[in-house]
């Protein structure tokens, strides 16, 4: 008789084979959290920043990240392959069509396809699985200074959540916290008298994984009291974050400006407006990208934009891309 085909030896086999496994080191596959983006009680100081932006994963993990604030910001891995750091134009889609361009939660990347949450805020939630071993640059398509870095590789890891969470309290803590611009720049250059609003400020910093920045939007001394005749000029402070003045209806695109406006021989834009049912809007006022080398030189930044006031009355604005964060303002005119 074979002994291996009694019971009582397929038993004391089976038992060792499940002893030997269970031996064996176990793998587990780790759901890992943090953050995109962070805000001031009042919503006008923003944290443009994934928290923290650099992280080391096993294979086989995932990442999620939460939208805590009331600013859009977006997840977006973009393919390596063939050609790195293709960012598609607003709004915000994976290449090369345009939205809606998103790919499902929990999709899983690995630096061949686009991998993009799409635009997110609120609490919203998306997660990313990342089989494959390798250094993946996450971007935000909507914030250019918003990047981070997922480090994937086999073997010990030099960090657990509960360090992510530190770190990223401490991130949080410093870009809200840091208020020596909160008061706009008095010194910003040309400008028509004492009728200046500073439409945006902000700060750019970095760490070892990624840049992120620091944005107030908020028009400083949003009530501005002029004459009849007189010139207010809008400038943006912020290295990176456009704004808008808009006057009047908000529909349309909100990148180029209405066609009542003109350009000044000093580059900014410049509109008139003669009554309270005007529609002017200044399109995206913002600071030219920055500058890499190696690549062609990119265009000055529109950063400046004036009216004209040429009857009196109360006129209220708003930036169309920060309203629901509070960012509105008005003119008186007196006569």
């Amino acid at each position: 008789m074979n002994l291996s085909d009694s019971t009582p030896v397929r038993s004391i086999l089976r038992c060792m084979l499940i002893l030997a496994a269970l031996s064996l080191p176990q793998v587990l596959q780790a759901q890992w959290q943090v953050t995109a983006g962070a805000q001031s009680t009042d919503h006008g100081t923003q944290a443009l920043a994934f928290l923290p932006n650099e992280i080391w994963i096993h294979p086989g993990d995932s990442i999620t990240w939460t939208f805590p604030s009331d600013e859009i910001h977006t997840v977006s891995f973009l393919s390596t392959i063939p050609v790195a750091e293709i960012r598609p134009p607003f709004p915000v889609g994976c290449p090369p069509g345009p939205p809606p361009g998103i790919t499902p939660d929990n999709s899983p990347f690995d630096g061949t396809t686009c991998v993009n949450g799409g635009p997110s805020a609120g609490g919203q939630t998306y997660t990313v699985n990342f089989p494959t071993p390798g250094n993946y640059k996450l971007v935000c398509l909507v914030h250019e200074n918003m990047t981070a870095v997922v480090h994937v590789q086999s073997g010990a890891l030099p960090h657990d959540q509960a360090f992510y969470d530190q770190q990223a309290a401490a991130e949080r803590n410093a870009l809200l916290s840091d208020t020596d611009h909160h008061t706009g720049n008095p010194h910003s250059g040309h400008s028509h008298g004492s009728n200046v609003v500073t439409a945006g400020i902000g700060e750019a910093v970095a760490t070892a994984g990624g840049s992120q920045s620091l944005s107030i939007v908020r028009f400083l001394h949003p009530a501005t009291v002029v004459h009849v005749g007189e010139i207010v000029e809008w400038t943006n402070e912020d290295p990176a974050t456009p704004h808008t003045i808009t006057f009047g209806d908000q529909a349309g695109n909100p990148i180029p400006p209405s066609p009542n406006v003109f350009v000044d021989a000093d580059g900014a834009r410049h509109a008139v407006i003669n009554s309270i049912h005007d529609r002017v809007h200044s399109g995206f006022i913002v600071a030219a990208p920055q500058e890499r080398i190696g690549l062609a030189q990119a265009p000055l930044g529109v950063t400046r934009f004036r009216i004209t006031f040429t009857h009196a009355g109360t006129f209220p604005y708003l930036c169309v891309l920060h309203d629901n964060l509070g960012m509105k303002g008005e003119v008186i005119v007196l006569p």
